[in-house]
């Protein structure tokens, strides 16, 4: 056998041959961009792959309508035939070119919307003429805050419409822009969101129809219209904010009724005909001219903290029954999406203005058939600071000839304040003698704490309805007056470093002016009468003296400026008409005169005087007997 060398030759060549493909392989190796390319290129067929076998082996519903988004051909792929096993007839959708998240736009001069062609429903709405405390334009709707979702049950299938894609039609009707949004099964069958825009209006048309669906739609199973949306802050006190935004509705023909502002809070509720997702100044409404047979209403308070910036305020939401007709959907509605503006609500004449939070009872008529139309005239010349303090000295005018009466009422009692204590010194150990012999010197002299109760109570529901005017008057948002840069939320002249519970961040002026006010007012109402023994049982009035203007202080610290400044100029004019009443209207001395003139007149007493006095001397008798 021949024995193997090592050959130094043969190793020096394959040497040289590796040193010859490094080199080949280094001058051609691939670029920076190249290996880029690639690598995006594998991705891409990577996430490919993924979405095929997602699509074959696991579509769900919302799976299947993305899949839609491509605007299947049924003769395209095994995801139309997956698509089908969903969603049955209305998988023709899929096919039609509007099956993408496209937007129709519906624009006026005060309102622009945006209406998607999945859902069919509005995915902005912006307020054209408004803008928030922060000077960012007000949009009621954006970025998914709300939803308006059709369920019904189809072919053995239970469908949402918020899923699924809707072909937009947008025609003109005169000055009137009309969007027909169609969920077709076919050429000729479909459900039909259909939304009218009139000029210059915030309330649009809204229906909802179905055509040749016979079949197809299940209408021996419920179908519920289901509205949802979360309300966005747009003031700059949260928590006033919060505090008017609330879920109001109409039901049972006129009837109306409202959910809690705090907390969670749900109701179901029978024929209902409108309801409002108020947002303090803007509302959210759906009215339908047929009733809902059954809603059910929702409202959950968002703000956890009043502390801490937050986005939304409440979480509102309303399920509602639908009722087909001879196996159709015809439902005519109308949709209100604007400033919670009383003069705009009222000329529609279908109750909006119940969903203001004006009083109820008197304080409401109060507030629409005096306070709110002289506003309103006073605000088309004059600034709205203007205009309170004008609309102040009209209501204080008004009341004045009341205010006489209480200031009389004090004047006579004051007069007989050296008698009354001739009384108490005379029976001090006999409380019941006391009384009894102190109403008879009043009757004889025409005098009575009750005559000056009265007038103060007749002016009750001025203030009532005034307190609840101000806090929803539309007209005083972001108007300013001298250092109030909003007459609807509070006016700042000094921020804190800390937050004070009940009082808050910051310092507001026109609450301390009108707490100043009130005290001078109390200390001349009750000043006089601060040395008379108080009767058992009765009020502490010097406890009361300063409990007002404390409370005033403290708690309207947050609220309107435009209130604050009310009660600021209405004390300043009481004082002053107290001060012209006492110095130059009622002389004292003539009302003793008066007086003694009357005491010495037989009087006659009435049925209730003569009971109670025999009651008095019965008690009498008997505290004698034991």
């Amino acid at each position: 056998m021949e024995q193997k060398k090592f050959d130094l030759n043969s190793l020096v060549g394959f040497l040289l041959i590796g040193g010859i493909l490094i080199w080949m392989l280094y001058l051609n190796k691939p670029t920076e961009e190249e290996l880029q390319a690639e690598k995006a290129r594998t991705e891409a067929a990577a996430k490919q792959n993924a979405d095929a076998q997602q699509s074959a082996e696991d579509i769900s519903l919302s799976d299947a309508t993305n899949v839609t988004a491509q605007a299947v051909k049924p003769s395209d792929s095994l995801a139309f035939e997956q698509l089908k096993n969903k969603l049955g007839s209305f998988a023709y959708s899929g096919t039609l070119p509007s099956a993408t998240d496209a937007i129709t736009i519906l624009e006026n001069d005060v309102l622009y919307l945006e209406i998607s062609n999945k859902g069919g429903y509005i995915a902005e709405a912006l307020l054209k003429n408004f803008t928030k405390y922060d000077s960012v334009p007000v949009y009621l709707i954006k970025d998914g805050n709300a939803s308006l979702n059709l369920q019904f049950s189809a072919e053995n299938r239970t469908l949402n419409t918020e899923d699924l894609f809707f072909e937009p039609t947008l025609s003109k009707n005169g000055e009137d822009q009309v969007l027909s949004m169609k969920l077709k099964t076919s050429d000729n069958g479909f459900i039909e969101y259909r939304y009218t825009l009139h000029p210059g209006e915030y309330m649009l048309e809204f229906s909802i129809n179905s055509q040749g669906l016979d079949g197809i739609i299940n209408t021996s199973q419920p179908m519920y219209l289901d509205w949802n949306l979360k309300g966005y802050r747009h003031a700059k006190s949260i928590s006033y904010e919060n505090r008017y935004s609330r879920l109001t509705y109409e039901y049972d023909g006129e009837k109306h009724s409202k959910l809690s502002p705090t907390g969670k809070d749900d109701e179901l509720e029978k024929d209902v005909t409108w309801m409002n997702f108020r947002q303090h100044f803007f509302s959210s409404m759906l009215l339908t001219d047929t009733p809902f047979k059954e809603v059910k209403l929702t409202s959950v308070d968002l703000v956890k903290d009043e502390e801490i910036d937050t986005v939304f305020t409440k979480q509102y939401g309303a399920k509602m029954l639908l009722e087909p007709k001879n196996g159709a959907l015809a439902q005519n509605m109308n949709m209100y999406i604007g400033p919670s503006d009383y003069q705009i609500f009222k000329k529609y004449d279908r109750n909006l203005d119940e969903a203001m939070p004006l009083g109820w009872g008197i304080f409401g008529v109060i507030n629409k058939y005096i306070i709110i139309p002289v506003f309103g005239f006073l605000t088309d010349f004059l600034p709205a600071g203007i205009a309170i303090i004008v609309l102040t000295i009209l209501i204080k005018l008004l009341l004045s000839p009341v205010q006489y009466k209480q200031y009389l009422a004090q004047a006579k009692m004051k007069v007989l304040k050296p008698e009354m204590d001739e009384i108490k010194a005379k029976y001090k150990d006999n409380k019941l003698k006391i009384q009894q012999e102190t109403m008879k010197l009043q009757n004889s002299a025409g005098a009575s704490p009750l005559k000056g109760c009265l007038p103060a109570l007749l002016q009750i529901p001025v203030f009532y309805a005034l307190f609840t005017f101000f806090p929803s008057a539309f007209d005083l948002r972001q108007k300013s007056f001298l250092w109030a840069d909003d007459l609807s939320s509070y006016d700042t002249i000094a921020e804190l470093p800390f937050h004070i519970p009940f009082y808050g961040d910051h310092v507001s002026l026109f609450p301390i002016l009108a707490s100043i006010a009130i005290f001078v007012y109390m200390m001349m109402t009750m000043g006089q009468n601060m040395q008379q023994q108080q009767q058992p049982g009765m009020p502490n009035m010097k406890f009361l003296m300063y409990l007002s203007p404390l409370f005033m202080l403290v708690f309207f610290n947050n609220y309107a400026s435009g209130l604050s400044l009310y009660y600021f100029i209405s004390n300043l004019i009481t004082i002053g008409i107290m001060l012209v009443i006492k110095n130059f209207i009622i002389d004292e001395e003539k009302i003793h005169a008066k007086i003694q003139v009357k005491k010495a007149t037989p009087k006659k007493q009435n049925k209730f005087q003569r009971k109670m006095a025999e009651m008095m001397e019965q008690a009498e008798q008997q505290k004698k007997g034991k």
